[in-house]
């Protein structure tokens, strides 16, 4: 299997791929914010009479490099998912996960409506809250500061979970549990404190709601192994790809923005099809 950055409908290309041919799903469908989502790739230069002031006092200039952008409004989210849920659930693997990542708006509707119903109830194996520390802070509620990743199984009695694989915490008070299980640090729990991209990242790519590799590598070293397929629908930045390619897995990337296609091409090395 080789590596394949597909550019379309995913619920087209889905519909080609073999039963059974895929051990993990990672998908990160917009989340229905009833709004663009864009992101804007600057250049800031020495200017006496820029825009913006930095250290010391010194004056620069603001530049755009590029501006990306999708939609993220549906009529009828549910209706739009369904279809490609059960095409996900159809290529799994008998031993295959789907990883589900959604945010605060939606995330009860799809497990109860979409998740639970076609994979089963039975099947849920996690709710996986993403934690991270950023953006603006609301004064009449609780700032949302996290997402939602559900974590299903096709079969709840036969799935991969290595957790010898996965990269360990360091614990919040290592003296109370000796030097030897300190050193090694703990398994992570179902609450990841994980930074987002930071701005002047290598790993940074200007497109909007880039997820973080760390995150990724989480997910694909404790669900899959050396060589395994890995199948991510809604793509975007390719950071599932970038992942795959760290840890020894294949990759299969699809998603209909031209733009996201060609920042996968360019971070990848992988031609589109």
């Amino acid at each position: 299997m080789s590596n394949r950055i597909v550019h379309g409908d995913n619920l087209d290309v889905l519909r080609t791929l073999p039963d059974a041919s895929v051990r993990l799903i990672y998908i990160d469908p917009p989340f229905n914010t009833g709004r663009e989502q864009k992101r804007r790739v600057l250049k800031t230069v020495r200017d006496d009479r820029g825009d913006r002031t930095g250290f010391q006092g010194e004056r620069y200039s603001t530049h755009e490099l590029a501006a990306r952008a999708y939609d993220d409004a549906f009529e009828d989210y549910l209706a739009f998912l369904r279809p490609r849920l059960e095409q996900a659930h159809r290529v799994l693997t008998a031993d295959g996960s789907l990883y589900f990542h959604i945010d605060y708006r939606e995330a009860h509707y799809c497990k109860v409506f979409l998740l639970d119903a076609i994979f089963g109830r039975e099947s849920f194996v996690n709710e996986i809250v993403w934690a991270y520390d950023y953006g603006g802070r609301p004064k009449s509620r609780w700032p949302a500061k996290h997402d939602t990743i559900f974590l299903y199984a096709k079969d709840p009695g036969n799935y991969v979970f290595n957790t010898d694989e996965v990269e360990r915490e360091p614990y919040m008070a290592p003296g109370l549990v000796g030097p030897e299980k300190a050193a090694r640090g703990k398994l992570p729990t179902d609450v990841w404190w994980h930074t987002i991209v930071p701005t002047n990242s290598r790993e940074k790519t200007g497109y909007p709601t880039q997820k973080p590799l760390g995150v990724l590598r989480r997910i694909i070293a404790a669900s899959s192994e050396p060589g395994d397929t890995v199948l991510d629908f809604f793509a975007g930045s390719g950071t599932t790809g970038a992942a795959c390619v760290e840890l020894g897995r294949h990759f299969i990337l699809v998603d209909s923005n031209p733009e996201a296609v060609e920042v996968m091409k360019q971070r990848l090395g992988v031609p589109a099809s």
